[in-house]
């Protein structure tokens, strides 16, 4: 049997790497992820309450996943609204109340 010692590993340069990681996160080009593409298309408001948010309280809105698909980060937005984390919690909690009681049914 013959013996083939260790394997050569041939990394990415820096940038293939940084650009995969960007990929991975969902970010939708080099110098914009997809929050603060939604934030500039849709505006700092919640879609659902019409509450408005400043730079002081900005954190507390997030981008809701229409499809509820993460990696669906089309460059239009059309699959993002903006939602206060309240609005953002209901929103979830709402398809889970469904989902338990279509089974209990």
């Amino acid at each position: 049997m013959r013996s083939h010692g260790p394997r050569t590993v041939v990394l990415p340069s820096a940038e293939k790497a940084a650009a995969l990681v960007k990929k991975m996160r969902g970010e939708v080009d080099s110098n914009e992820n997809y929050r603060s593409k939604s934030l500039r298309i849709n505006g700092a408001i919640c879609a659902k309450c019409a509450r408005e948010f400043d730079s002081a309280s900005i954190n507390l809105l997030t981008v809701h996943h229409k499809d509820g698909n993460h990696h669906n980060n089309p460059p239009d937005g059309s699959n993002w609204e903006n939602l206060c984390t309240h609005c953002h919690d209901d929103e979830h909690s709402r398809g889970g109340l469904g989902e338990y009681f279509s089974k209990t049914t």
